[in-house]
């Protein structure tokens, strides 16, 4: 999900002209807009604005996105119908709306938040907490692109291993930061790799709301399918403040995964040299 649509007022009142033909609205029919851009799209029909969804014929949102909106008020009102102006498909990252100013909105969006969980946006600590908060997400949700430069193996054919690499993310569940360090080995066939590359390669998959597995799976994946090797490992070890902080309150646990491809899988020596060189660099 990386593209933005930016709407013009033409995309929109093209839009509203298909759904009154679509669904025979007239002058006549009643119509809810849902809070906030629905209310400001529903005075675009021409229709009658109702107070509440009960007295409505129709429910007018902006966008059907992860489909939660929709499911309440067809929950609440089964007989009412729900229609939304644009539909995002999993390749939109976020659609405005030409009467959105994005960067505005977005941090509405967190004073909103803030308000919810009981807090007051305006004292001197948080107000530009909101800014503060969207910048942070800014840089780590966009790590710094790289090449996955390869060199010539010349009959290099042991294991390279690279050790405490440190990493960080965000648990995709809770919004709440993991971190800890990634243990890469790698069996070289033809290629190898520049040394950083290992590294990036944890940060990319990292910096993103994740979970510790299938970052485990997806760099060790990444590295077999550029370098095609003859194995390929990855362990990471990380505390997570999802589990510290609440729940269980596990203060100082670790969870260990790891992912095996080719002769670390298969080969128990080649298996046993890895962990090995693992467990003595920690003790």
């Amino acid at each position: 999900m990386n593209k933005i649509v930016e709407l013009t007022w033409k995309d929109v009142l093209s839009r509203i002209n298909f759904i009154k033909k679509k669904y025979d609205i007239s002058s006549k029919t009643k119509i809810y807009g849902v809070p906030k851009n629905g209310m400001v799209l529903a005075g675009f029909f021409g229709c009658k604005n109702v107070p509440t969804p009960e007295d409505a014929d129709i429910v007018i949102d902006d966008i059907l996105d992860s489909g939660s909106t929709k499911k309440k008020y067809k929950k609440l009102y089964p007989k009412k119908k729900f229609i939304t102006l644009f539909n995002k498909d999993k390749n939109t990252k976020w659609v405005y709306f030409p009467f959105e100013k994005q960067t505005e909105d977005n941090e509405d969006t967190i004073v909103r938040l803030l308000q919810i969980i009981g807090e007051d946006p305006n004292r001197e600590g948080l107000k530009k907490t909101p800014k503060r908060y969207l910048d942070l997400f800014a840089e780590f949700l966009n790590p710094t692109k790289f090449d996955m430069t390869t060199f010539n193996a010349e009959k290099t054919d042991e294991m390279i291993v690279q050790l405490d690499v440190p990493f960080y993310s965000f648990c995709e569940h809770h919004l709440l930061p993991f971190f800890g360090k990634g243990y890469i080995a790698y069996i070289p066939d033809k290629k190898i790799v520049g040394l950083s590359k290992l590294a990036r390669t944890l940060e990319v998959f990292s910096r993103k709301l994740q979970n510790q597995e299938r970052i485990t799976n997806q760099v060790a994946d990444y590295l077999q399918s550029k370098l095609d090797a003859k194995g390929v490992a990855v362990v990471l070890k990380a505390r997570h403040l999802c589990m510290e902080m609440r729940g269980i309150k596990a203060a100082d646990a670790t969870t260990i995964t790891s992912k095996l491809l080719g002769y670390f899988r298969t080969d128990t020596r080649t298996r046993a040299e890895f962990l090995n060189l693992i467990g003595n660099h920690r003790n």
